[in-house]
């Protein structure tokens, strides 16, 4: 992957890059030089770790419910589409 220095100084990740570590916007990374390389970590590692399930009734793939996760019900999803246009 070959990326700009900006006049500013700044590069732009590429997507491969960022998604495959799961960087967002505003993530932290660590800067070391090593001899004449210079290699970008994340200050931290992503701890979020999905697991997929196919849904019973639908047989689509979803994100498997936690302990927290909260209940969305019909009504609840009617009151958030109320004002969509």
């Amino acid at each position: 992957m070959i990326t700009t220095l900006s006049s500013k100084g700044q590069i732009v990740l590429p997507r491969l890059a960022r998604s495959q570590l799961r960087l967002q916007p505003g993530a932290k990374l660590i800067c070391e030089i090593q001899g004449d390389t210079i290699v970008l970590k994340p200050e931290k590692q992503h701890t979020i770790e999905r697991e997929y399930v196919t849904d019973e009734i639908s047989g689509l793939r979803v994100v498997k419910k936690g302990k927290d996760s909260p209940v969305v019900t019909t009504d609840m999803v009617k009151a958030i589409l109320a004002d969509f246009p």
